[in-house]
């Protein structure tokens, strides 16, 4: 398994088009919601992917920044159905924790709005809720929050 961590100006047109079919099979058809899923967050986030050795989209999340500078926001968390069961979203949520605070000494916090469902997941990493469970596009979710070690 490969990781890479792109900007948005280094993915190629094929990596997009990959990460891209990969978010709306399961934001968007999977889990039925019909919503904008591709947003300008895209253009200033990294990318993080992990790849086989075919080359074949195993799991992305992207890092956002937040205003503030002190904090980072994982978001588009998704594993390949075809991959799942297997520990890939272990793998790939521990790399975007890690890579969240990479060449940004005042990232302090990561924060990430997550499906309710999985909040005893994210907990395992460190996460705390610091919100109620709310809907967001009909699927319920809590807001979390990490705090980064220096």
């Amino acid at each position: 398994m490969q990781i890479q961590i792109k900007t948005f100006q280094q993915l190629t047109n094929t990596e997009l088009f990959q990460i891209y079919k990969l978010r709306t099979q399961v934001f968007v058809v999977e889990q039925n919601c019909a919503y904008q899923e591709v947003d300008d967050a895209d253009i200033i986030s990294r990318h993080l992917q992990i790849k086989n050795t075919d080359g074949q989209l195993v799991g992305y999340l992207r890092l956002i920044p937040e205003s503030d500078r002190k904090s980072i926001r994982i978001g588009r968390v998704v594993v390949n159905p075809n991959f799942r069961k297997q520990g890939f979203g272990r793998q790939l949520v521990a790399s975007g924790i890690e890579a969240a605070g990479q060449g940004s000494p005042q990232i302090t916090t990561v924060k990430i709005q997550a499906q309710a469902y999985l909040q005893e997941f994210y907990t395992s990493f460190g996460f705390q809720p610091v919100s109620d469970v709310y809907l967001d596009t009909g699927i319920p979710h809590i807001d979390m929050v990490l705090k980064l070690s220096k």
